[in-house]
């Protein structure tokens, strides 16, 4: 598999869920970030270290699309795929699927920001490991 594909598991846990035992929406964006926070490190880079070095990647945009519900110790399957990266931006891609059926499908971009909130230019060793 590519380096900017990523395959994370995950079980739906008790605290994730409605009365219903239906996965909250919330919870969603919390899954695409682990996606990508697992897919930097299967690169070899962690969001700790970037942060330490006041490189800061802000969601700017978030998208989500729900096809079926996940519910209560469901093994999900979260792909994560490196769609861009620019000279400031980043985007991913994701989808999440119980088996064969898709769940859900979702669109982040990400903004590379000092610790002012402006905006900086990816650094190269960032984008080396995006490009690889």
């Amino acid at each position: 598999m590519s380096p900017t594909v990523h395959r994370l598991a995950i079980r739906v846990r008790y605290c994730e869920c409605d009365p219903m035992g239906v996965a909250h929406h919330s919870v969603y964006p919390v899954w695409f970030e682990m996606g990508r926070t697992e897919l930097l490190r299967a690169q070899g880079g962690n969001y700790r270290e970037l942060e330490a070095a006041g490189i800061l990647l802000a969601v700017v945009r978030l998208e989500a699309r729900y096809r079926a519900p996940a519910r209560y110790d469901d093994e999900l399957e979260l792909v994560t795929t490196l769609e861009d990266a620019g000279h400031v931006k980043i985007e991913h891609t994701y989808a999440l699927h119980r088996g064969a059926e898709l769940l859900a499908t979702g669109r982040t971009t990400l903004a590379c920001l000092d610790r002012s909130g402006r905006a900086r230019v990816l650094p190269a060793s960032l984008q080396t490991k995006l490009d690889a």
